[in-house]
């Protein structure tokens, strides 16, 4: 922004030191300095970037400012287009990031993060056949991508096309065998499925690549709480809770692909004394933390 400034001061004192008062019937004719077309697209991209930058830094209104100009300044760059649909999808304004994303579409058609990203849109907008679609366009251009066969596989999970979902995320683990969250989903519709062991052994894996995640851990005691093992599975879900106190929300849960079988289970663990009391703690500490 301060060469934007810097010309904004430029074209005031031209105005104010050069042009006269016109006489009657005289055209006003201001001056106006030559711009230099590659210099403001290159500060459109720079804008896009500094987006970015306050993304990272949890300033999305910002971000959304800074990107909404790079498109006026940079137009032709598919860069622009792509950063604003992908903010306009944070800020859920989801329509908004479909037409962004489009326009990023017609500048750049073999970039697969665009295709991608609608895929995440139409995702949010509960259009999933939509959503497969174009996120198959983006694999065609580039298969071997982890996260785009996680939504895909996600996207067959919302139709209840369990064994394309099963595929699409044996696919992301064969590519990536750190993947957790592509196991924690096998391991979700293993559950739904009735095959409780099998779900566990998917969650188990998931929480043996990274110990500290929440979802599996609260899982594998949903699972151990309805296998008649109380103690243990309070335990473990006291564990997770402390980890990250959103997933006793069955809300958050359903949000993040829990089925019905494995929320009933869920609701029955958390509704015990010793689960809600714990509840309330946490959300008496989350109050006061908050500014």
């Amino acid at each position: 922004m301060p060469k934007y400034h810097r010309l904004f001061s430029f074209l005031v004192c031209v105005g104010l030191s050069s042009v006269g008062l016109p006489v009657f019937g005289q055209a006003l004719l201001p001056y106006s300095p030559k711009l230099d077309p590659e210099k403001i697209e290159q500060q459109g991209l720079e804008l896009a970037e500094d987006a970015i930058q306050l993304v990272r830094f949890q300033q999305p209104e910002a971000a959304l400012s800074r990107a909404k100009l790079s498109t006026q300044l940079a137009p032709g760059h598919f860069q622009t287009w792509f950063i604003l649909g992908t903010l306009y999808l944070q800020q859920e304004e989801v329509d908004q990031g479909i037409e962004a994303l489009n326009r990023a579409l017609t500048l750049e058609p073999k970039e697969p993060g665009i295709f991608f990203t609608l895929g995440s849109a139409y995702f949010q907008k509960g259009e999933y056949q939509t959503a497969i679609s174009e996120i198959q366009k983006g694999l065609k251009l580039k298969p071997d991508t982890p996260a785009a066969l996680f939504d895909l596989g996600n996207s067959y999970y919302k139709l209840d096309k369990h064994s394309q979902a099963i595929s699409s995320y044996e696919k992301a683990i064969s590519l990536d065998k750190e993947f957790w969250p592509a196991l924690n989903n096998i391991g979700l519709i293993k559950y739904e499925q009735g095959k409780m062991a099998e779900a566990l052994k998917y969650w188990q894996s998931a929480l043996t690549i990274d110990k500290e995640q929440a979802e599996p851990k609260l899982a594998i005691a949903v699972a151990t709480y309805a296998q008649g093992q109380t103690q243990e599975g309070l335990k473990l879900a006291e564990s997770a809770l402390l980890l990250d106190s959103r997933y006793a929300d069955l809300k958050f849960l359903e949000e993040n692909l829990w089925g019905q079988r494995l929320l009933q289970d869920t609701q029955a663990l958390l509704n015990t004394p010793q689960m809600q009391q714990l509840i309330v703690r946490l959300q008496v500490d989350s109050t006061s933390q908050s500014p």
